[in-house]
């Protein structure tokens, strides 16, 4: 494993970013250094235990994140991060930096960070205050519930790829919202960092370049130019990316605030687009669909789990409902087997299982469908699951459905990021495009990609997305709906109510999984932060009926039992996409997903 590459912002600005699976800067001592700084106060946990992985698992365990006193930002781009350590550094909170962190985000990580989607932020604050608000694209008025069938019934593409994959975007509407309530710098301010990234530019990294290549047959397919393929060609590692389109878009939201962006010429760009459309195909976002477009705040979902508290989002999000359901079963068990064994894994998968079936039927968009929320975080109903659960067999999908009295049935890529300062405060933000790059769609004029969250509907219920879901009914089209989501920021609390976590992910329904498996390995396996993110990760999800791990991250005879118990296993290279900070003793620990690239920023 090579060094992770530093490089010094602004002394003492500590910045470390990585790129595929370099290691952070490290941490002095294990679980964090003694520091005489005491703000906020030490985490009440167990010391951390070094963590076993299997033999040629090629993340090693052992390596430190990087450490800071104070202040900590992650995120996929050490650009973005770094644009919310230099607003804390002018006195900003973790509020003012997590909004110039997600604007920065719409220029260093175009795949996913934007202002044309939407997603959903999490902020506890110090003095302990709560809030969650939820900024999910919602469906054009003109939508309709079989809109992406063709004549014959079949479900086409057009929920993925286009002008007609669209929702109405709420990011711009959601961060500025969240500025005001509980922000203390104005929007022109902390806009600042991306507006100059956007006009001035930035070097293309490895990571990035790799990304526009793969996505560029896309990209060309709905615009013959755009800043990322000049000339018809995907720009390359060391080329430098401005977005002068871009800029003036950001400059226009700085200056005006959310009608910057819903009225006036970029609201008029983006309709623009929409009726130009490609192929014969046009979009249907209105100047009406985006004049009533409105964030909604929310109450965070409060569980427990071993005397922890979890704080996370409630529907249009399912992902807070959905950790919940599954760390409450698994809370039945009063010690769970060891790491890596097969026991661990089968109840592990068995519990995401059972707790994915009520996701996909139950849960929906509160304003339109009613969730049973309560039976669903419930102790007690989560006791019932797992008494289904037997210790040496795997329960097929099909046979569990009618146990659980499942109500009747009639993407890619996302981005998280994480952000804490001197005080304690702390934010939780996913947000995302859906597929990488969203629908492939640039609005010209206005530099931005656009959304495809449509297909996170239930575009033809009871046939699988994109991301292979099977949903309901309950998730169906319709008009203003905000669409199921799967995102699941999170902060978890210690038991003397201090932030312990803040944690989430990208990377569709995996995003569940991922979260909430970082979340185990440092309360259950009491794993160090680097070491839990380290891990090697599982999934389930109800249907397809498998359960999925990394390759080489389960030991060939553990996969031999979990076959014999009857899971059909399915591998793939990596999963998900996690950014996560945790408290040490002096100070806080962050790290970016060790799989991919990202940037933890701090001082």
């Amino acid at each position: 494993m090579r060094a992770t590459t530093s490089r010094r912002v602004a002394a003492p600005l500590l910045v470390a970013f990585t790129v595929s699976a370099c290691a952070g800067t490290p941490a002095p001592g294990s679980g964090g250094a003694t520091a005489a700084a005491k703000l906020p106060g030490d985490p009440a946990i167990p010391e951390r235990v070094p963590a076993q992985f299997p033999a040629g698992w090629r993340l090693p365990s052992g390596q430190r994140a990087t450490f800071a006193p104070q202040t900590m930002a992650v995120s996929n781009s050490v650009e973005a991060s770094a644009a919310a350590a230099e607003i804390m550094r002018q006195g900003g909170n973790a509020v003012d930096a997590a909004v110039a962190l997600g604007f920065a985000l719409a220029v260093t990580w175009p795949e996913a960070g934007n202002i044309g989607g939407g997603g959903y932020t999490v902020v506890r604050l110090a003095d302990g205050r709560k809030a969650a608000i939820d900024y999910r694209e919602i469906a054009p008025l003109a939508a309709t519930r079989d809109m992406y069938l063709d004549a014959n019934g079949k479900l086409t593409d057009k929920s993925i790829y286009g002008h007609l994959a669209s929702g109405v975007p709420g990011a711009v509407a959601g961060l500025s919202a969240l500025l005001e309530r509980y922000g203390t710098m104005p929007l022109a301010k902390v806009m600042q960092p991306a507006i100059r990234l956007a006009r001035d530019g930035f070097v293309v990294d490895t990571a990035l370049a790799t990304s526009i290549a793969r996505a560029s047959r896309t990209l060309l397919r709905y615009q013959p130019s755009s800043p990322f393929t000049p000339n018809g060609k995907a720009l390359a590692a060391g080329a430098r990316l401005v977005q002068p389109d871009l800029a003036r878009t950001l400059q226009a939201i700085a200056e005006r605030g959310p009608r910057g962006f819903y009225d006036g010429w970029v609201a008029d760009s983006l309709v623009a687009e929409m009726q130009r459309g490609a192929e014969g195909v046009t979009g249907i976002i209105t100047k009406a669909d985006l004049a009533k477009y409105t964030p909604v705040w929310r109450a965070p979902i409060r569980t427990t789990f071993r005397g922890y508290a979890l704080l996370s989002m409630p529907p249009s999000s399912s992902g807070g409902v959905t950790t919940a359901e599954a760390l409450n079963i698994l809370e039945q068990y009063p010690q769970l087997p060891a790491y890596g064994s097969a026991r661990w894994f089968h109840l592990a998968g068995s519990a995401y299982q059972r707790a994915f079936i009520d996701r996909n039927a139950k849960l929906a968009d509160p304003a339109f469908v009613p969730v049973p929320l309560a039976q669903l975080t419930s102790k007690t109903y989560a006791a019932r699951l797992k008494a289904t659960i037997s210790d040496t067999r795997a329960t097929p999908t099909r046979t569990l459905e009618p146990q659980m009295e499942q109500a009747a049935r009639e993407p890619e890529h996302t981005t998280h990021y994480s952000v804490v300062d001197a005080k304690g405060n702390a934010v939780a933000t996913t947000t995302t495009l859906n597929n990488s790059w969203g629908s492939g769609v640039w609005v010209r004029g206005a530099g931005f990609m656009l959304n495809d969250e449509m297909d996170d509907f239930a575009a033809q219920p009871g046939k699988p997305n994109m991301f292979g879901l099977v949903q309901g009914e309950a998730n169906a089209i319709q008009p203003g709906k905000r669409m199921l989501s799967a995102m699941s920021p999170t902060i978890v609390l210690d038991p003397q109510d201090q932030v312990l976590l803040v944690a989430g992910a990208a990377g569709g329904p995996t995003i569940i999984t991922g979260t909430s498996q970082v979340i185990l390995n440092v309360i259950e396996h009491r794993m160090t932060l680097s070491d839990a993110m380290r891990a090697p990760r599982i999934h389930h999800q109800a249907l397809p009926d498998s359960l999925t791990y990394e390759a080489g991250g389960i030991a060939p005879a553990v996969l031999d039992s979990l076959r014999a118990f009857g899971h059909g296993m399915r591998e793939l290279r990596s999963l998900v996409n996690v950014n996560a900070i945790m408290r040490v003793r002096g100070g806080w620990e962050g790290q970016p997903e060790p799989r991919r690239s990202g940037g933890a920023v701090g001082y």
